[in-house]
């Protein structure tokens, strides 16, 4: 939203000053003059003309700048008679006033010629800049394939129209296939690395036949040419069949299923995953990463109890709530401080090498006709109302915003954008992605006319 109030302002400010044009600085010269004209001679308001150079520094280019220096210079030698500046009393007067107008030209040609290299410069690079942001941020068509979508890209950067978040939806010969992120960090770094995953997973979506080694190639390239410690978090999805969606999720936010009727569900993810670049906190294989001279003991500075299960692991007995399995005390990790005095026990270890392995697994979620699946970024839900400071409830506003908008999703995307916007105040912090799929319900299949009996 200040991005785009910035971009209106600017382009208010330079057609406004495209229109003035020379009007202001010849303005300025007829008020002087005729003021000069009417106060009689008794009174000396020639020197007012020096206002027009720096006027027309600011309206026009540097030669008509020039023009209008030369214009003022001639209309103050005319003046000078009138008011009996030329008599030799008054000789210093006159001279004082010519260097000082002089060097106001001359700094008003001077300003106007940066201005007007500076502005094509600017252009130039705004166009380039331009040109690289819709490179990589593409942005889809209405109808990609077999779905619909609307989608709402905001940059928190200042002159920037994308930034670490990111999206892509492409038709591929494996169904269509989108991809919805939030880089750690923000600024250029983040749109260096939203770059590496985005050309990652354009390449891998056409090759790969299952969604998860479309991720992996994806958490591969992001191992390669992405700093240590930076992530990404994701959520993938695929549309292969009509009646369902499959998803694949590395921390992102949890996708929302809207109804027909508005009833709003969390799609929770069955195997939650650690975001894009994290993976390598275990070794390749499985193997488990050493870290050089562990502390040792309980009470040693650094070491930390692990409680909790493994996500993703089957437990030996017992199940519980949510996507995190109840492990038995067989299966449950050991505290930190084992690990480094003697090494990770074996079931553990053997825990340990099967997660890193596998990776997570996707899970597929029904879709009625009618449904529309919402995408978002945490700009989203963490954007905070001014007021009371509260975070923005999506699962709990998109419904009414969304049901029965039918064919256009347009319309549906911005009015969750408005929400959000009032909500947040007018403004927002971070970077935020508004992702809004359906389905196209398939025509139903026509049945010849039996032919006539006779």
């Amino acid at each position: 939203m200040k991005n785009a109030w910035m971009r209106a302002v600017q382009r208010l400010e330079t057609d406004y000053l495209s229109r003035m044009g020379m009007s202001l600085p010849l303005l300025a010269l007829a008020l002087v003059t005729l003021a000069d004209l009417s106060a009689g001679r008794d009174h000396y308001l020639t020197p007012g003309i020096i206002v027009a150079p720096p006027l027309a520094a600011i309206t026009v280019t540097w030669k008509r700048t020039l023009f209008i220096c030369v214009l003022g210079a001639t209309v103050q030698a005319a003046l000078s008679p009138y008011d009996g500046i030329t008599h030799i009393r008054n000789h210093d007067v006159l001279v004082g006033q010519l260097i000082s107008y002089c060097l106001v030209s001359l700094f008003s040609v001077y300003i106007a010629w940066r201005r007007e290299t500076g502005a094509k410069a600017f252009s130039a690079i705004t166009s380039v800049a331009e040109a690289a942001q819709h490179a990589l941020m593409r942005p889809p068509a209405p109808r990609v394939g077999t779905i619909r979508l609307a989608v709402r890209y905001v940059s928190a950067a200042d002159a920037a129209q994308i930034g670490g978040d990111l999206y892509a939806v492409l038709d591929t010969p494996h169904g269509v296939r989108a991809l919805i992120g939030d880089v750690r960090g923000k600024g250029l770094a983040a749109v260096q690395t939203s770059a590496v995953v985005l050309g990652a997973f354009r390449e891998a979506a056409y090759d790969e036949g299952g969604l998860d080694t479309v991720a992996a190639r994806v958490d591969t390239s992001v191992a390669r040419h992405v700093d240590t410690g930076d992530f990404i978090t994701a959520l993938f999805a695929q549309f292969d069949k009509p009646d369902s969606v499959e998803l694949l999720h590395y921390g992102h936010v949890a996708p929302l299923r809207v109804s027909r009727d508005g009833t709003v569900e969390t799609l929770e993810p069955v195997d939650p995953w650690v975001p894009l670049g994290l993976a390598d906190m275990v070794g390749a294989g499985g193997a488990v990463r050493e870290s050089p001279a562990p502390p040792t003991g309980p009470g040693a500075p650094g070491a930390r109890a692990v409680s909790g299960p493994v996500p993703g692991t089957a437990p030996a007995s017992g199940t519980g709530p949510g996507p995190y399995p109840v492990a038995s005390p067989e299966s449950a990790p050991a505290p930190a401080h084992e690990f480094a005095a003697g090494g990770p026990p074996r079931s553990a270890a053997a825990d340990v090498a099967a997660l890193a392995a596998r990776g997570p697994s996707p899970w597929r979620v029904p879709l009625l006709p009618g449904d529309i699946l919402v995408l978002c970024t945490d700009g989203v839900i963490e954007a905070r109302n001014p007021r009371d400071n509260t975070f923005y409830p999506l699962a709990q506003r998109v419904g009414p915003l969304v049901a029965g908008c039918g064919h256009d999703l347009d319309s549906a995307v911005e009015r969750v954008y408005a929400d959000l916007l009032e909500h947040a105040g007018g403004s927002l912090s971070d970077d935020v992605v508004l992702l809004l799929l359906a389905p196209i319900p398939r025509p139903l299949p026509t049945h010849p006319q039996d032919p006539p009996l006779y």
